[in-house]
């Protein structure tokens, strides 16, 4: 458990520290998906603009008066469908990041949600009136708002 929600006053109980843990760790989940989908969109966009310059000036430029000649020099070189294999493996992989990010994120944000709508009955008494303190060091430490529902 992290030490600073670890160390959170009396007035938060065990069972509250955990479901901060746990969208902590949720967060932290979505973060990382979210990055690698960010780097391997990149990674694509860049690799169909590489490839795209890269038949323009082997295939396009060399053969432009035919079209069966063009077909042909892409076709005779075995590397093209290499290439292509890579990039649609890439953009293949990219889709699976992407459905792997909204799972994290839903779950995240469900289990923020439940913490908001549970908020009076976690912290009750003396902890109702502190209970911002946490709602701060929540949002200042782990970027994780559970002031409001909405993203």
């Amino acid at each position: 458990m992290e030490d600073v929600i670890k160390n959170l006053e009396d007035w938060t109980d065990e069972a509250t520290k955990e479901m901060l843990q746990n969208v902590v760790k949720r967060k932290r989940k979505f973060d990382k998906y979210e990055k690698r989908h960010l780097i391997v969109v990149w990674l694509t966009v860049f690799g169909f603009i590489m490839y795209g310059i890269y038949l323009y000036i082997s295939v396009y430029q060399s053969n432009s008066y035919s079209a069966a000649e063009m077909f042909n020099a892409f076709v005779s070189n075995s590397q093209n469908g290499y290439y292509l294999f890579a990039l649609f493996g890439l953009f293949g992989y990219m889709n699976v990041l992407k459905k792997q990010m909204d799972k994290y994120e839903k779950e995240y944000h469900a289990l923020r949600c439940e913490i908001i709508d549970k908020s009076a009955d976690l912290w009750k008494g003396e902890g109702w009136e502190k209970r911002h303190l946490v709602f701060e060091m929540m949002k200042n430490k782990y970027d994780i708002n559970l002031y409001h529902e909405n993203k």
